[in-house]
C-alpha cells in the first residue's frame, strides 16, 4: 500500500484535475448556449432554402445550371467539418469514421478533401487522401462573411466541371447529449437529397412543418431566368454550408462539455476511492504505532 504522503499528493494532484474540468465544463456550456440558439434560428431558413433549389430543379426544365445538373466525369470533392481541439469525447472520430467508409464506397472514383478543422485535416493526410485546400482557422461564432471563401472554391470549381458530386461530412446536433455524424450530397441539387434531409432534421417542428407543405408553387421569372437562377442558388448552396458548420460547432461544444462533465464525476470517484485508501492507510500506521509502543512498554516492564 502507498504511504500517506503519497496518497495525499494524488488526492491533490485529482483535486486540481477536477477543477480545470469544471472550469472547462463551464465554459462550454456557455459556448454550447450560443451556438445551439444560433444553429436552430437558422435552421427552419436552412431547410426551406434547400426544398426552393430542390423544388427548382423538379420544376423548371429548361434549367441549364450546372448546379442541377448531374454530371457523369470528373472528381469526387468531399468536405469534412471537425474541430481544431481535442477534448470532445468522440466527436471528431465518429465522422472521420464516416467519411472513411464513404471512402471506401467509392473506391473506384477520385476522391479530393476540403477539410475545416485541424483534426479532420490531419487524419485525412495521415490516411495518405488528397487535402486540396485546408481552412483552420474560423471563429467559433462564425458568420456568413466567414464562410466566403470556402463556398467560392466550391461554386467556381464545380462550375469549371472539376466535380461532378461535391458531399458535405459533417455532425447533425440534436441534443446536448446526441450527436449524429451524417454525409449529405450538397451538389448537384436533387429531390432525392432534400427527401433525405428532411428524415436528418433534429428539429420535429422543422421536419412536421417540411413534410405537410405541399408541393405546388408556381415561379414565374422576370429577366434571363439562369441568371438569377445562378445568383440564387449560390446564395443557398452557401447557406446550407453555413448551416452545415453551425450545426457540427454546437455539435462540438456539446459533445466537450459533456466531456468534461464525465472527467470531473471520474475525478471526484477517484478522490473518494483515494481518500478511503488514505484513511485505510492512516488506520493501519496509527494502529501499528500502537503495537509498537505497547511493545516497547512491555520490554520496560
Amino acid at each position: 500500500m502507498a504511504g500517506t504522503k503519497e496518497i495525499k499528493r494524488r488526492i491533490k494532484s485529482v483535486k486540481s484535475t477536477k477543477k480545470i474540468t469544471k472550469a472547462m465544463e463551464l465554459v462550454s456550456a456557455s459556448k454550447m448556449k450560443r451556438a445551439v440558439a444560433k444553429t436552430l434560428a437558422s435552421r427552419l431558413y436552412a431547410n426551406y432554402s434547400w426544398e426552393l433549389l430542390t423544388s427548382l430543379s423538379g420544376k423548371l426544365e429548361e434549367i441549364t445550371h450546372p448546379f442541377f445538373i448531374e454530371n457523369t466525369e470528373g472528381k469526387i470533392l468531399v468536405i469534412l467539418i471537425t474541430s481544431n481541439r481535442g477534448l470532445c469525447g468522440g466527436y471528431n472520430a465518429q465522422v472521420i469514421k464516416k467519411t472513411i467508409l464513404k471512402i471506401k464506397s467509392l473506391e473506384n472514383e477520385q476522391i479530393e478533401f476540403l477539410t475545416i478543422g485541424k483534426k479532420g485535416d490531419a487524419a485525412m493526410r495521415r490516411v495518405g487522401q488528397d487535402v486540396v485546400a485546408s481552412f483552420l482557422d474560423l471563429p467559433d461564432i462564425i458568420s456568413l462573411s466567414d464562410i466566403n471563401p470556402i463556398s467560392k472554391y466550391i461554386t467556381t470549381e464545380y462550375k469549371k466541371g472539376t466535380y461532378k458530386s461535391i458531399y458535405v461530412a459533417y455532425t447533425d446536433f440534436v441534443s446536448a447529449l446526441s450527436q449524429t455524424p451524417r454525409i449529405r450530397k450538397l451538389l448537384p441539387v436533387s429531390k432525392k437529397e432534400l427527401q433525405k434531409a428532411i428524415q436528418d432534421v433534429g428539429d420535429q417542428k422543422s421536419r412536421e412543418l417540411l413534410e405537410k407543405k405541399e408541393d405546388t408553387n408556381q415561379y414565374i421569372f422576370e429577366g434571363d431566368m439562369n441568371t438569377l437562377i445562378e445568383s440564387l442558388a449560390e446564395k443557398l448552396v452557401k447557406m446550407q454550408i453555413y448551416q452545415m458548420l453551425l450545426e457540427s460547432n454546437a455539435s462540438e461544444q456539446s459533445a466537450r462539455m459533456m466531456s468534461m462533465k464525465n472527467a470531473g464525476d471520474a475525478a471526484s470517484e477517484m478522490i473518494d476511492d483515494l481518500t478511503l485508501v488514505f484513511n485505510k492507510a492512516r488506520q493501519a500506521n496509527i494502529t501499528r504505532e500502537i503495537s509498537e509502543i505497547s511493545a516497547g512498554m512491555a520490554s520496560v516492564s
